[in-house]
């Protein structure tokens, strides 16, 4: 005879402490990106439709939408670094205002894959967003929201980024990359991170708890944002050990000719590593893969496989307990490339250094 449970009966396994009955209350936003490998086939034509087209998807969270978008952008690995400007066939800067404006509309109609960087290039253009809405059909919260971070962009363009850290602060908690900021500004990457760095401005670590911390959370799955202001430090709940650690860089977005393969490495190492006595962090972006459970790794950081993220994360683990090194030859090409990052700031890789990872 087959026994059942009421959803009062089962335990959630996050708090440990709620039923599964409890409601979900949380304080954090989730955003996925579909990632499309159209350029692999290219007599393909790379129109979107009820069939199924993408090949593997990102996933970012952020403490509020700005925030969370950009991260996923940033985190698909096809060179955006945010809301990055896209070439548009036709737009020319011999056209006039309203020759460039007629054409970005027609590409708005066709359901392509960059058709929300699309949306924000027609906002750069002057283009209202009543006449987005109604041509897309996109709902007007979220073409107000992507609004904002470009009026945003405008304004850093013109007067540029004040060497203040509320002003510095206010960006990155609307999601602003160090590689957006720097593009817009015309400086370096690391500048910016520099600045960062000198004003204090670092990213907390908040915990997917369900709960909006009304109970504490029992499981490490964490997420960076930004909070506080000049005069108040915000809460970091890393709550990072003072064990052996290593870190293992996962694959990013799954795409053709990456994906799985990469994901059964990763997850090997953690258990191997386990069993060696070591506590096992995982950094990866990707929702569908056993690597992001959250009880595959003993901490896992949902966060962009970029420089900026992955940098911020082996230094706060540097913080405490002893960081063995990072594993970069699992994650396939996302995480090799990350490689460069960790031996120009002196972080240690296990295995092959970078120079010889370079010359093969």
């Amino acid at each position: 005879m087959a026994i059942g449970y009421s959803l009062d009966e089962i335990q959630n396994d996050i708090t440990k402490v709620t039923p599964a009955s409890f409601e979900p209350t949380i304080d954090y936003i989730v955003t996925k990106v579909p990632r499309f490998t159209f350029e692999k086939f290219q007599d393909t034509n790379p129109i979107l439709s009820s069939a199924m087209r993408s090949v593997g998807e990102a996933m970012a969270i952020g403490r509020n939408f700005a925030e969370s978008i950009q991260k996923a952008l940033c985190s698909m690995e096809i060179g955006l670094d945010g809301f990055t400007e896209v070439k548009i066939d036709g737009v020319t800067g011999t056209n006039s205002l309203a020759e460039n404006q007629n054409i970005i509309k027609e590409k708005l109609k066709i359901f392509t894959p960059n058709r929300i960087l699309l949306i924000a290039q027609a906002l750069r253009y002057q283009i209202s967003i009543a006449e987005i809405c109604q041509i897309t059909h996109y709902d007007k919260w979220f073409v107000n929201q992507i609004a904002k971070i470009i009026d945003e962009e405008e304004k850093i363009k013109i007067k540029g980024i004040k060497s203040e850290k509320v002003e510095l602060l206010r960006l990155k908690k609307l999601g602003f990359s160090d590689a957006r900021l720097a593009k817009l500004t015309g400086k370096d990457e690391f500048k910016i991170a520099t600045l960062r760095e000198e004003l204090q401005v670092k990213p907390v670590y908040k915990r997917i708890d369900t709960c909006s911390a009304e109970f504490q959370s029992s499981t490490k799955y964490m997420y960076s944002c930004y909070e506080g202001d000049h005069i108040q430090n915000p809460e970091c709940e890393a709550e990072i050990s003072d064990k052996k650690k290593v870190i293992i860089l996962g694959g990013g977005p799954n795409r053709i000719g990456q994906g799985i393969e990469f994901d059964y490495a990763c997850v090997h190492a953690c258990f191997t590593l386990s069993e060696a006595g070591y506590e096992t962090i995982m950094i990866n972006c990707n929702p569908e893969t056993v690597s992001t459970d959250y009880d595959t790794s003993d901490r896992l950081y949902f966060e962009p496989m970029t420089a900026e993220y992955v940098l911020e994360i082996v230094r706060k683990e540097q913080e405490k307990g002893s960081l063995i090194g990072v594993i970069v030859q699992f994650g396939g090409q996302t995480a090799l490339k990350l490689a460069k990052y960790l031996s120009k700031f002196n972080l240690p890789i296990i295995g092959t250094p970078f120079d010889k990872i370079d010359l093969a």
